[in-house]
Parts: structure tokens; sequence; C-alpha cells
């Protein structure tokens, strides 16, 4: 076995944990909205055709916030489209997916689907083919109390109380040569900053996301982000990142290495913000929306949308099927996010249901966890009060993207009412089992009350609607601690929660 030792100490505080950090997403693409959320058709299916199976799921997988209706999708978008009675809305062409939008759920159902979700909406706005107008109306209908057209009209739809939705998104990924309205960044800091500034002469207590980069790979990274905050610094409140990571090609060992380029991009974007910062000489600082992450197998057919003449609704896109490996480089890349939480206030799993997505569905039919379900809701659920950093001295591997990488990495969050510590912990070894010592001199008096790991001896396996259970968290006996010190044994390519208490 590998030896691998760490310290946690409630002095390594690096913040708190943020409820946003277990966000995710939920755009027009493929199956994520029709036959994802909303199936009319299927025996759960409420009054709005919301599938009752799929809430409970979001529910249990303990999502906060969820951004809507995109993505790519946005920036072709005409919000007025999906209002009013569903059977007099129009259908459009989504250039984006190259599909048909029926428009038969928009803002006041996915409004209604969030308040029985149990989440917040995080609304994008269209900064692609729109622009500061459309912003202005769109903000109005959704959080203007009456008395206005917009507002009016809303109320006439059936809905008398405001939206009041609280975080916005200036646009989507308008770095990206593949998003419709494409700008350079200073075309599109300037039109940010102008959409910002009408946007808080309605509300100026908004909270406000401007476009990063889509990608650390961009040949713009780092320079786009810092001509976009030069533009918008003083009227924006966060920054946007996008991150997938994929794919084992072969290369296991890089693949679960994944969170040592979050990590580096995050810092990254970081040091740009508070370059900006300086320049402008204003104490204010810019934190980071990472409002799109995942594991993402891009170069399979299922991402590939349709073409020609073929633009269908809803159809099958962005299905991956999720593996154990996948699950621990997503638990992975949510261990660094809490460590970051400094300076990342919310972050979105990109999507929530079948197109990427850690919940799957059949239409009419079943619903299923994949194996990315369960990182998530442990550290959807059991991450609370304040983020530690973790002290790590373990034997390291070489990856051929990222060099040598430690076998280990974790972090811990400690409730400072109950003393309950939970320490979140991925061995990357694809062979050995590590051998786990922890140092909790500075947390007398714990004992273990659950430990478990997700792990199986074929890391491809994957979870379908006839198993998504026979390989899931399990207990892990070895966790024990003896004289101030967690120890435990640790499989190969394994996501492990300890939650210690007095």
């Amino acid at each position: 076995m590998l030896p691998v030792s760490l310290t946690v100490d409630p002095a390594y505080r690096v913040g708190p944990v943020r409820r946003r950090t277990f966000g995710s997403f939920v755009e027009h693409l493929g199956r994520c909205v029709y036959t994802g959320i909303h199936d009319p058709e299927h025996p759960t299916a409420d009054e709005d055709g919301f599938r009752k199976d799929v809430i409970e799921l979001t529910r249990d997988l303990g999502i906060s916030s969820v951004r809507y209706p995109g993505g790519n999708f946005v920036s072709g978008y005409r919000w007025e489209d999906a209002i009013g009675p569903v059977a007099e809305r129009p259908s459009r062409l989504d250039l984006a997916w190259h599909s048909t939008e029926p428009n038969h759920v928009g803002v006041d159902e996915f409004m209604r689907w969030t308040e029985r979700s149990g989440t917040e909406p995080m609304m994008a706005v269209n900064l692609g083919t729109r622009g500061v107008q459309e912003a202005l109306d769109l903000l109005e209908y959704c959080n203007v109390e009456s008395g206005t057209y917009w507002s009016d009209l809303r109320r006439a739809h059936g809905t008398d109380k405001p939206h009041d939705i609280r975080m916005w998104c200036l646009g989507n990924e308008m770095d990206g040569p593949w998003q419709i309205g494409h700008k350079t960044a200073h075309e599109y800091g300037r039109l940010a900053a102008e959409a910002a500034r009408a946007m808080r002469m309605v509300d100026p207590d908004l909270e406000l996301v401007v476009c990063g980069s889509s990608a650390s790979s961009m040949p713009t990274f780092g320079e786009w982000e810092r001509t976009v905050l030069t533009e918008t610094y003083e009227h924006v409140d966060y920054i946007s990142a996008h991150a997938y990571y994929w794919e084992e090609d072969g290369d296991l060992a890089s693949f679960l290495a994944s969170a040592v380029d979050m990590d580096h991009f995050i810092e990254s974007v970081v040091a740009t913000a508070d370059a900006v910062r300086a320049a402008k000489k204003l104490s204010k600082r810019i934190h980071i929306s990472f409002d799109e992450w995942n594991v993402w197998y891009q170069h399979r057919a299922e991402s590939k949308p349709p073409s020609g003449t073929d633009w269908p609704v809803a159809p099958v896109l962005l299905e991956d099927r999720y593996n154990v490996a996948d699950a621990v480089v997503v638990g992975n890349l949510l261990i660094s996010l809490l460590r970051h939480t400094d300076r990342v206030h919310a972050a979105s799993l990109a999507q929530l249901v079948n197109v990427i997505a850690p919940i799957m569905t059949e239409p009419g039919g079943r619903s299923w966890r994949q194996t990315t379900f369960h990182p998530f809701q442990q550290a959807s659920t059991l991450a609370v009060g304040d983020v530690l950093q973790v002290v790590i001295d373990a034997p390291t591997y070489g990856t051929a993207k990222f060099g040598d990488v430690p076998v280990l990495d974790a972090v811990a969050t400690r409730d400072p009412e109950t003393g309950e510590t939970v320490l979140f912990v991925v061995n990357r070894s694809t062979t050995d089992d590590v051998a786990l010592d922890v140092d909790l001199r500075a947390l007398p008096g714990l004992r273990v009350l659950d430990a478990t790991s997700l792990s199986n001896p074929d890391h491809t396996w994957s979870a379908t609607a006839d198993d998504d259970h026979s390989v899931a968290p399990r207990e892990n006996a070895t966790a024990e601690v003896r004289d101030g010190r967690l120890v435990a044994q640790l499989p190969p390519v394994s996501w492990n929660v300890v939650r210690l208490g007095s």
C-alpha cells in the first residue's frame, strides 16, 4: 500500500462552505428539458408536465441553484416566445444545437419548477443576437411587481408575485467562435458593461456574472478576462469559468489528475482579476462563478448534433454514460472547487438531466442515478460550515498531461457549531491501495461516525436503468481513530468520505 499522511487543523480555514457551489444547469439542449425535467405524458407528471421523479432526484442530489436556459442556446433565444398560453407559442430553430425549440417550457414554468425542486434560479440573458433592451425587458418581467407593461403581462399570465431572480449571467461563452453573436473581448466587454449598468438601474442589488473564457485552452484565455474585466469590473460581481474534463482515452492516469487543471484555471482567473483590481486601484474583489463544469466525452457520436434538414425536437445529444473513474474525477473536481471557496462563490454542474448529467430518464419511463450522482450528493449533503485546507504528504505518480502529481487529493469541512468534520478524499492510483494516516490532534475527541468508499475492480462499470445501485458508496470498515489519528485503507480509483464527530 502507498503511505499517505494528512493533517487537518481548524486553523487552516479557507472560507465558508457556499451552498451555491452545489448548483447545476438546465439548458434547452437535447433531452435535458423535454423528457428530462418536463414530460407531460409521464405517470408522475404534475399539472405543468414536470416529472416528479426527477424533482425528487434533484432534491436528493442536493442541488442549490440552477442556471437557465443556456448555454449556447441562450445566444439565439427570444424569451418572449415562451410566455403566455402554450398553444399560442411559436416553434423556432435552435441554431446552437440544430434542433427545433417548441417553447413549451419558458421562464414562468421554469420558475415553478425551481420552487418545487427547492432550487434557486440563475438566469442568463441573450447578448449574442440581442442586447441591453431585451435584457431589461426580461428583468422587468421577472422582478418588477406591477404597474409596467412586462410586469403586468406576467401577472396576466398567472404569476402575481415577482420571480425576484437575484443572479444573472450576462450572455454565455462569448469568446467562442461557435457562439451565435461571437464577439471580441472589447466588443463583449462594452456590451456587458452597458447591460449591467442598465439592469442595476432597475434593481441595484442584482448579482451579475460576466463571461470569462469558455476554456483555459482558448487562445484568448487570460487576455479575454483582462479586457472584459477592464470594461466591466465596477458593474459586475463574478466572472464565469467553464471547463470540461475529458476523456479517458487510454490515459487513465492523466484523466484521474484532471483537478490539477481545474486548480490552475481557477488560480489563473483569480490572478487576472486581481491584476485588474490593482490597476484600477479598487477595493472590491471579483469572484468566480464556475457555472459549467463536468466530465464530457466530446468526441463520442452522441455529442454530434443533427445536420442538414433534420431539425428534431429534443434529440438524443450528449448523453454520456458515466463510469466509476468518471465519478472519481467528478469528486476530485468538487474537492478543487471547495478548496478555492475563498474565490469560487458559485458553481454549476453541467447539466442536470440526460445531457452529460448525473440523472438519466427514459421518455415516459424510468429514471436513474449515474455514478457521478454519488460524489456530488455526498459533498452537497455533508459539506457544512468551514472549508479547511488539508496538508498532504503523499507519493507522486507520473502523468503525460500534468507531470508528477500526488497520488491522493483531499479537502475537509468542519461545522464550528457541532464540531463535525468531514474528509473528502480521492485515491488517484490505478493499481495501489492507500494507507491513510490523518493527524487529528488539533481536533481532539473525534471518532468515526461513518466512512464510505466508491470504487470497483472494474473502473469502467456504468449504471443503467436496471442497475444503478450495485456500485455505490459502501461502508469502509477500515476507518478508525487511534490516539488522535485517523487511519483507513482506500482502494485504487476511489472516492472516499469520512465523517467524524464526538
